[in-house]
């Protein structure tokens, strides 16, 4: 089974802890590391921990009830990737884009509750698509809806909600739709 950045970053965690009780010297840990970063599958994270004790990798992916998760980074969920009904995001200064173009919905209406610190957060919706910002709690930051409210698209209604300071999140569609209005 394929991982995504959840699963590695879980794992990344673990190795950590392995290092803060002596299990691992900071060479093993920067191999293993490297490891995380180019790992594909479930079997390569496996291999990476199979040696440490109570060290597995995760079995819940990410948009169950284990939330993508950032800090200080770049989050992209693009191309192909199976949406909940309900996500999670919690993010300290990130620079996050879930592109909702291709897809694999499995509800139309996707609830994204969003916990977030100094973080920006773009939501890349496709044609047709609607969206509610309106839950969203602002302090010292923006919501940006660039796309209709309703009513709602049988396609796909986002729905966000959840805290939000110092950041911004835009809801926008792709800048291809926007290319072949201006263009025809």
């Amino acid at each position: 089974m394929r991982v995504s950045d959840s699963d590695r970053a879980h794992v990344r965690q673990l190795l950590e802890n392995a290092v803060g009780q002596g299990l691992l010297t900071l060479d093993e840990f920067g191999e293993r590391f490297d490891a995380v970063l180019t790992a594909r599958t479930r079997g390569d994270l496996r291999a990476v921990l199979a040696d440490l004790p109570h060290s597995h990798p995760p079995a819940v992916t990410p948009g169950g009830d284990e939330p993508v998760r950032g800090r200080m980074s770049t989050i992209t969920r693009r191309g192909q990737w199976t949406v909940p009904p309900q996500l999670r995001l919690n993010t300290r200064m990130c620079d996050t884009t879930l592109d909702f173009t291709n897809a694999t919905l499995q509800s139309p209406t996707v609830v994204l509750d969003i916990d977030d610190y100094f973080s920006s957060t773009e939501l890349i919706l496709p044609d047709g698509a609607t969206a509610d910002l309106n839950g969203v709690d602002m302090l010292a930051g923006s919501a940006t809806l660039k796309v209709p409210y309703g009513p709602r698209s049988p396609q796909l209604h986002l729905v966000a909600r959840g805290r939000v300071r110092f950041g911004s999140v835009t809801a926008r569609y792709s800048y291809g739709r926007v290319w072949r209005r201006i263009f025809g």
